[in-house]
């Protein structure tokens, strides 16, 4: 009788085992992957000329952090903002061209009518926090970013500050001045941020470096050597103080990717970018009438390097035509939106772990308006580029050929065009026609 009801216990003890073992994997299946957090860092002015891993420029700043993100992901070469900072961050904040928002020139404000990306993730309940740090440069009064449901914001509002060490700090609407280095100061802020976060989180980080004024970092953050700190000398030559703030940035995002612990690292995906081409006085290579603030791919060409969570192409190079709106939907699809295409963003994600066969975009744009309202729009495929000048002239260039844009096949003394020119001059401004429909 012993026996048996020892057998009996022993056999129940087998039965619950075994149930228990069945419990804990059919839970484990249907457990839901770690939503990665998102870091998009938005450098101010920083071209290609400037950024490790790109071609053009001979003079390059030392960035190991970047590095390290180059070697473990993916340069996007042929990747468009807005020749100036303020329509590039309202199209990455509305995933909408400058025409349709109205933000197409320095210093527009931006309708808090607009649905955010912030606010986009909440109204999908995607479960993510959501803050801004840094530079903001879309308006004030109604245009502030707490009114596009953004629940953290801290920065300066303007489009620079005077000094680098003497600016004016806005937390949540509250204004003080700090004297601490900028570029520091908002790693601090984004530290302490992301240390407060408990749920899956995609923080918007935007420096103001390198943008004027040129000056020279705290010296633990660059490696440019011991520079003189007056004005005339750093006017003389500012390339090497420019420089050095690209070195200062990326100094603190090492700074900052250190204050994460290594699960929390690896559970990040970096979105690096630049809002623009350089500023004339520092550029490289390319015509200094071309640069930030043009049409020209010295303003508007400019890098996006992504690594770290679910990106499983290394030291890759991708050619795929991409513009700042598409990071809307990109960013939507990494926080879980099941959604391709929004507004005029178009998501990229497959990207990150294969090569596209097939384009993303046949097209990429971009624009620019002045106080004329006479707005200049600009179009390329992946061998040609189109031009329409506010005075009413055009530029026509064969970027395979001519990635310098030397020659305007439009020109007179290139006329007439070849039959396989006229063709993508045609197919390029009916593609305007159709994305201003």
């Amino acid at each position: 009788m012993k026996v048996n009801l020892l057998f009996i216990l022993a056999y129940a003890i087998f039965l619950f085992s075994c149930s228990s073992d069945n419990n804990t994997s059919q839970s484990e299946e249907n457990e839901e992957p770690n939503k990665p957090n998102i870091l998009l860092i938005i450098a101010d002015d920083m071209g290609l000329d400037a950024t490790p891993g790109y071609s053009i420029g001979d003079i390059k700043p030392t960035t190991p952090n970047l590095q390290n993100m180059i070697d473990n992901g993916i340069r996007f070469t042929n990747f468009w903002s807005y020749p100036v900072c303020t329509p590039t961050r309202a199209s990455i904040l509305t995933g909408k061209y400058g025409f349709r928002t109205g933000v197409l020139k320095v210093d527009d404000d931006l309708s808090p009518s607009e649905t955010s990306l912030h606010q986009y993730l909440t109204n999908q309940s995607t479960g993510y926090n959501s803050g801004i740090v840094g530079k903001w440069h879309l308006g004030t009064g109604a245009s502030e970013p707490g009114n596009f449901g953004i629940s953290y914001y801290a920065g300066l509002l303007s489009g620079g500050v005077r000094s680098y060490e003497d600016w004016s700090l806005n937390e949540n609407g509250v204004n003080t001045t700090s004297t601490e280095y900028v570029t520091t100061k908002l790693t601090d802020l984004a530290i302490n941020w992301i240390n407060d976060q408990e749920s899956p989180w995609f923080l918007w980080l935007a420096y103001n470096a390198p943008h004027t004024p040129f000056h020279l970092p705290p010296s633990d953050l660059h490696s440019q050597g011991d520079l003189p700190n007056d004005e005339a000398t750093i006017d003389a030559n500012p390339l090497p103080y420019y420089l050095a703030s690209i070195e200062a940035i990326d100094a603190e995002i090492g700074r900052l990717l250190n204050s994460l612990s290594e699960t929390e690292r690896d559970n990040t995906i970096i979105i690096f970018i630049g809002d623009n081409g350089s500023p004339s006085k520092v550029a490289q290579e390319y015509n200094r009438r071309r640069v930030k603030g043009s049409l020209y791919q010295g303003g508007i060409n400019v890098p996006m390097i992504i690594s770290g969570k679910n990106v499983t192409r290394t030291n890759s190079i991708d050619e795929s035509l991409l513009g700042t709106t598409d990071l809307f939907a990109t960013i939507a699809n990494l926080a879980g939106v099941n959604s391709s295409s929004i507004h005029d963003s178009k998501s990229f994600s497959s990207l990150l772990t294969t090569p596209s066969t097939n384009s993303i975009r046949e097209y990429v744009y971009s624009e620019v308006g002045n106080d004329t309202n006479d707005d200049e729009y600009t179009i390329r495929n992946a061998s040609h580029k189109y031009i329409l000048f506010a005075d009413g002239s055009e530029a026509l260039y064969h970027l395979k050929n001519d990635a310098l844009e030397n020659t305007n096949l439009l020109n007179d003394n290139q006329l007439p065009l070849s039959t396989e020119d006229e063709a993508q001059l045609n197919l390029l401004k009916e593609a305007i026609i159709n994305i201003k429909q």
